[in-house]
């Protein structure tokens, strides 16, 4: 059986940090994984500006309560999902994506938790390290055939660890450094991919 693994923010739904960025007007929030390598270094940064700020998780949340799916975002999950099995693998937090988790229908997700107290950021409680890479391993010891796509550095691992694996938008940095990798601009490219019989 085939099963699909996709990472939420640049794949899904709009990248968060950058949407917080441009609400609060604090341009080093727009540092996302597309940019750093290491996952823990970019939330130590992110966490370090949140405190300097005093900005609050209602604060973050609020942001995400106005933002939508990507275009064409909606259609795709439920096409996806009528024919394969879903698991978004992401390094987003449960405390604030439900509303566009809901907007996507709920599909299948396994992220990270904060650390919250009066409304502030503390830390971060992450599922396990390299979480979506032995996801995808864990899921291939119980025979599934997975199919990974992401757009970041943070990805990477994923992907490598799949059975077969496209990047979906990503930079151009990551093109040139990892050419073997397929790409796909759109959800189209990226639903015939995944469905391809001979993969």
């Amino acid at each position: 059986m085939r099963i699909v693994c996709l990472d939420l923010e640049g794949v899904l739904i709009p990248e968060i940090w950058i949407a917080f960025a441009e609400k609060t007007g604090v341009q080093e929030l727009t540092r996302t994984t597309r940019d750093e390598s290491n996952y823990t270094i970019l939330m130590e940064y992110r966490l370090d500006i949140l405190k300097k700020n005093n900005f609050t998780l209602s604060q973050i949340k609020e942001v995400i309560d106005s933002l939508e799916p990507l275009p064409g975002a909606i259609d795709f999950t439920q096409h996806l999902r009528a024919k394969f099995e879903l698991i978004i693998l992401s390094d987003t937090f449960r405390e604030f994506i439900g509303p566009l988790m809901k907007k996507l229908g709920f599909p299948c997700l396994f992220c990270h938790e904060l650390e919250v107290s009066n409304d502030l950021i503390h830390g971060i409680k992450l599922r396990l390290p390299d979480h979506k890479r032995k996801s995808v391993q864990y899921l291939q010891k119980l025979n599934f055939e997975v199919v990974a796509a992401g757009d970041s550095y943070n990805d990477l691992d994923m992907l490598k660890a799949a059975n077969h694996c496209m990047f979906f938008n990503p930079p151009d940095r990551l093109i040139q450094e990892y050419p073997d990798i397929p790409v796909g601009r759109n959800y189209e490219q990226l639903m015939s991919y995944i469905e391809q019989p001979s993969l």
